[in-house]
Formats: structure tokens, C-alpha cells, sequence
């Protein structure tokens, strides 16, 4: 199952830390197959509060986005970002290309029953 690497960037700053972060990323990203889904788009918030932007990276499983996070690539440019733009970042699962919700509503009410 694919899985998505998500970051809140709520303080975002362009300043050439930042930039070179965002030049050098990719070439951590490679080794994992990350792919970015979202990057630096406009927000259009409809519920709650949203201050920043997202950034989304597909990676083809937990594994391997785990294992880019950590890499000594990745880490070795991560204070850029992170001296500049307070955010928070987390790694979740995505689903089956054949999920229903429904099976998700049936399983939850059982659960619920009993």
C-alpha cells in the first residue's frame, strides 16, 4: 500500500537555507521512489483553521518512507527546513486501490455491538 509523507509547514520563509532544502530534496527522495504530490500550493481551507501550506510525498509503502526520513540524505539537509519554518511532519499509510468505507462502517459497527 502506498504511503504519504505529510508536512504542515505553518511558518513558511523563503531564505537561501530554504532554498537549498528544497534543491537538494529530490535527490534524497530517488532512492525511496518518493514522488511529491504536493508542493508549495495555495491552501483553500473549509473547516477550521489552516495557517501555512501542505507538502505531500507518495512513497510505495511505509517502509520506505520511514527509511527516507531517516536516511544520513535526508537528515543531513533537514535543518535547513527546520531552523527557518516551524511545521510538523508525519508519515501515514494510505489505503488499498480497492478500499470501500463502507466495509470501514461495517467492521466499526460490529465492533460496536459487541
Amino acid at each position: 500500500m502506498p504511503a504519504f509523507a505529510l508536512a504542515h509547514l505553518r511558518t513558511p520563509q523563503i531564505n537561501e537555507d530554504v532554498l537549498e532544502y528544497i534543491d537538494r530534496i529530490q535527490s534524497t527522495l530517488d532512492p525511496y521512489q518518493g514522488r511529491f504530490r504536493v508542493h508549495g500550493a495555495e491552501v483553500e481551507v473549509l473547516e477550521g483553521d489552516w495557517p501555512g501550506t501542505v507538502v505531500i510525498v507518495e512513497f510505495p509503502d511505509v517502509e520506505r518512507a520511514r527509511a527516507w526520513y531517516a536516511s544520513p540524505a535526508y537528515q543531513e539537509i533537514l535543518p535547513l527546513r527546520t531552523r527557518h519554518i516551524e511545521g510538523s511532519t508525519l508519515i501515514v499509510q494510505g489505503v488499498d486501490p480497492d478500499y470501500d468505507p463502507r466495509r470501514t462502517a461495517a467492521r466499526l459497527r460490529e465492533a460496536s455491538a459487541g
